[in-house]
């Protein structure tokens, strides 16, 4: 058998369940009916489902203890929009909804993008590349 080339969720492990889904709420993500409040909440995305979590739970889950969960995760997210105009939109709204702004969104060689942090630190890239249209499945079309 192959593993079939599928991701169908994104848990980030969060401090505090309820403040990550109104950040996500605040962004105009649609919460799923399935989310149990304060326990763990699940959004519906163009791409795979985001899951939010507790991250003292998934530590449990993995057998791994408080002390070592790092600081930076070594892991961005990433959505790709239509213009750099509605990547600037989506860093304006991501810093509105209680964000950070990381990077300001700026030109490069394949096309626009910038960074921001959700209130757990989890790093979202936004980015325009003309190269990778997006589809009629709100993902973007890879050569």
């Amino acid at each position: 058998m192959t593993v079939p080339a599928r991701v169908s969720f994104v848990t980030l492990g969060v401090e505090d369940v309820d403040r990550a889904t109104r950040f996500y709420q605040a962004l105009g993500w649609p919460l799923s009916s399935g989310s149990v409040p304060g326990d763990v909440s699940f959004f519906r995305t163009d791409g795979g489902r985001l899951a939010l979590w507790s991250v003292r739970n998934m530590a449990a889950e993995h057998h791994i203890e408080d002390h070592a969960l790092p600081a930076f995760r070594g892991t961005e997210l990433a959505m790709n929009l239509d213009t750099p105009e509605q990547v600037d939109e989506a860093l304006s709204t991501a810093v509105a909804a209680g964000g950070k702004l990381v990077k300001a969104g700026e030109r490069t060689e394949w096309g626009y993008h910038g960074y921001f942090a959700d209130p757990d630190g989890y790093v979202w890239e936004v980015a325009y590349n003309p190269g990778f249209p997006i589809g009629p499945d709100g993902r973007p079309t890879l050569p």
